[in-house]
């Protein structure tokens, strides 16, 4: 049986772990922190342990990095 099969179209609940994460309640994606979109599981690449948060490509990591501060805000 695949990973995905039998858990619909739903949200799932992640814990986000050093290069891995661990499933919570089953789901076939992810919500970005920073966009919103939809990331398949099988697609999931960026996270935050810290934060716990998905993120859709990098990207969207490095701003929510800067949001957090963790990084100096781009001047334009």
């Amino acid at each position: 049986m695949n990973l995905f099969e039998g858990h619909g179209h739903r949200q799932a609940q992640l814990r986000y772990l050093d290069g891995d994460f661990q499933i919570v309640a089953p789901g076939s994606f992810v919500i970005c922190a920073v966009t919103g979109k939809q990331i398949p599981l099988d697609e999931l690449r960026y996270w935050s342990v810290a934060r716990q948060e998905a993120y859709v490509d990098v990207a969207a990591s490095v701003e929510a990095d800067r949001r957090a501060g963790a990084l100096p805000i781009r001047k334009s």
